[in-house]
């Protein structure tokens, strides 16, 4: 687990542009299955993938004429039970911090694991989950 001081700056990133923090199981249960149209999840992480390609990636998606109904977060080694809970609607895809998953009406449409993100560009990321945005939103 990472102190709450040094993720702080790292949560807020994404908070500051409008995503909702999930911190338990129950959270991330309840948003899945009762978020009707599109919510997105981010798997956040203290990784230098996350901050230099990730989560600018994501925030340049948002601004897009379509985007996810919904925004949210998990922090990957902080909260750890809201993670390991998202993971278990991110299967068949294993385990990745960063990654980024799409729903549509609680089914998995879009996923985007650390090898998606780790090689490319924030333009590329927000490229990506734009034409899935058009796709799905």
């Amino acid at each position: 687990m990472y102190p709450a001081e040094l993720v702080k700056p790292m949560k807020e990133d994404l908070l500051n542009v409008g995503f909702e923090e999930l911190m338990t199981p129950s959270q991330v249960d309840e948003t899945i299955e009762n978020t009707k149209g599109t919510l997105l999840i981010v798997v956040n992480s203290v990784c230098g993938c996350a901050a230099g390609n990730m989560r600018p990636g994501v925030k340049l998606s948002i601004q897009h004429d379509k985007k996810p109904g919904k925004l949210t977060t998990v922090f990957a080694g902080v909260d750890g039970d809201a993670v390991a809970q998202a993971r278990k609607y991110f299967l068949p895809y294993p385990p990745s911090s960063p990654s980024i998953a799409l729903f549509k009406d609680g089914d998995l449409v879009h996923f985007l694991e650390r090898h998606h993100i780790e090689g490319g560009s924030a333009q590329m990321i927000a490229a990506n989950l734009q034409a899935a945005y058009d796709e799905y939103c």
